[in-house]
């Protein structure tokens, strides 16, 4: 669960500001949901991806 920010506070901040929770449980949200996801969404998990690989990895 994501005791941070909602995705509409999020969205306004570059992923680097994102803390490594938000960016966990996004990640996993966006992956239960990629058969129905537009392209704008795609988009979004691959920046969440990018910056996770720029991050060195996950971290449990």
């Amino acid at each position: 669960m994501n005791d941070g920010r909602d995705m509409t506070e999020l969205s306004m901040l570059p992923k680097t500001e994102w803390k490594d929770s938000e960016l966990t449980f996004f990640h996993h949200s966006f992956q239960q949901i990629a058969p129905y996801l537009n392209v704008e969404g795609h988009t979004i998990h691959k920046e969440i991806i990018k910056e996770i690989e720029h991050r060195g990895g996950l971290r449990k």
